[in-house]
């Protein structure tokens, strides 16, 4: 399964991917992870259907992952679930705002990140018919 992770910060990512791993829990399907740095990157990959669930930054610069998420949810049809990385866990009602499917809050906790994308992995897998492999 396609996962994207959006950070204009590179440890940021790295962080991220290593949370992730091959897989994120046993029973979620395998993570084929595609790092982003910038929104252009991110919004081609969209549109050229590369993804199939989400991991944005919400402290990514110059467009933050709350913003590019609420994007992403009006303008994109079937829009890949979002995993939304927020600055402080008091920040939850602006991923709300965003739309985010699910939130995480740095500093990045992997075993938490990697629950929460798990869950969006299945629930992804089992309405697009994609098998845990």
């Amino acid at each position: 399964m396609k996962v994207v992770v959006y950070s204009s910060d590179a440890d940021t990512r790295a962080q991220i991917r290593l949370a992730i791993g091959r897989r994120p829990e046993p029973d979620a399907p395998d993570a084929e992870v595609i790092e982003v740095a910038t929104e252009p990157a991110l919004f081609k990959l969209l549109d050229d259907h590369g993804a199939d669930v989400m991991v944005l930054d919400g402290e990514a610069q110059p467009a933050g992952g709350m913003g590019v998420c609420r994007q992403a949810k009006d303008e994109i049809y079937d829009c890949p679930p979002v995993l939304l990385v927020i600055g402080r866990v008091d920040d939850g009602w602006l991923a709300t705002w965003s739309r985010a499917d699910a939130v995480t809050s740095h500093p990045i906790d992997p075993r938490q990140l990697a629950r929460e994308l798990a869950r969006l992995m299945r629930a992804r897998a089992e309405r697009s018919q994609i098998s845990p492999a």
